[in-house]
């Protein structure tokens, strides 16, 4: 029979796209067991579309009132596994970890966990992620993306040269924000340089992209009018990516777009930079005191490339 596999991933996006290699690594390390992902309904087509799992669960994370919900995860976790792979060590997982039946293998972090894992402090959610399979039994294989690298460009999107600019990011946290101001000024910069700046972000976003695009009109204005995939193909095309510490930044990265990701003091690099061959990060405490200068200088050997 088939090994049965079960790897928890809820989210959000960046760590979703950090777990990449590990989904892949499985994947091509055990070709013939059944592995499924439980999941987030946001993340659900992606990781239907990537080919890495034969079935996607979702978890609608369910407090504790609504019962027929929480018999439905308890019903998941009762299955006969070969192994639960916990990517997402939350006190909720921690919980599920309660549930499942004493002859499956438990990798996490979990107490009484068959299998727990190391102390990760300090390690990048990527290589934890890749540590966790591997001691799973996977060898490190890393996937070349092409269901995400293939994906259409928005109907809007020419063929000529542009940049990707994408300045938001959480809501509850402002202080993960580049201020506005000098993305216009970035903006304006990368028209100066003759490529079209593109803005990208999802509703939550658009006070400050029609800020942007407001005072720099030669800005095309995406905003809410990307999904996962359509947002892959327009990173993947772009000259460079530059944006604050949020999902679609990763994704670029794990493209292996030139990507630079501005960092405040909520985001530790050593644990949270992205991953990528042109992956690069700019760190200040106050994202206010970084200045445009510094991040022009980072990004203009990718323009004149």
């Amino acid at each position: 029979m088939a090994e049965q596999i079960l790897v928890i991933k809820h989210g959000a996006f960046g760590d979703v796209v950090q777990g990449f290699d590990a989904f892949s690594s499985l994947r091509t390390s055990f070709p013939e067991a059944k592995i499924t992902v439980l999941t987030t309904a946001p993340y659900a087509g992606l990781l239907r579309a990537s080919g890495w799992f034969d079935e996607v669960i979702l978890d609608a994370r369910a407090p504790a009132w609504k019962l027929m919900q929480l018999w439905q995860i308890r019903s998941v976790f009762r299955q006969k596994w070969d192994k639960i792979i916990d990517l997402q060590c939350s006190r909720r997982t921690a919980r599920y970890a309660r549930l499942y039946r004493t002859d499956t293998r438990w990798f996490g972090t979990a107490p009484g966990a068959s299998d727990p894992m190391p102390d990760f402090s300090g390690v990048n959610n990527r290589n934890r992620m890749l540590t966790a399979v591997k001691m799973a039994g996977a060898q490190e294989h890393e996937d070349e993306l092409s269901f995400l690298r293939s994906a259409d460009l928005p109907a809007s999107v020419d063929a000529s040269d542009y940049v990707l600019l994408l300045p938001g990011s959480s809501a509850a946290k402002p202080s993960k924000r580049w201020p506005t101001e000098r993305f216009i000024q970035l903006a304006e910069a990368v028209t100066k340089a003759g490529l079209r700046p593109v803005l990208g972000g999802s509703e939550v976003d658009r006070p400050v992209t029609d800020a942007i695009a407001t005072d720099c009109p030669s800005c095309l204005n995406l905003t809410g009018q990307t999904d996962l995939f359509s947002l892959a193909g327009l990173a993947a095309r772009a000259r460079c990516v530059i944006g604050n510490d949020t999902g679609p930044v990763f994704l670029a990265a794990r493209l292996h777009v030139p990507t630079l990701m501005l960092m405040g003091a909520d985001t530790d690099p050593a644990m949270s930079a992205p991953y990528g061959r042109h992956a690069r990060w700019i760190k200040q405490d106050r994202l206010d005191d970084l200045s445009f200068d510094e991040v022009w200088a980072e990004i203009l050997p990718w323009l004149k490339g």
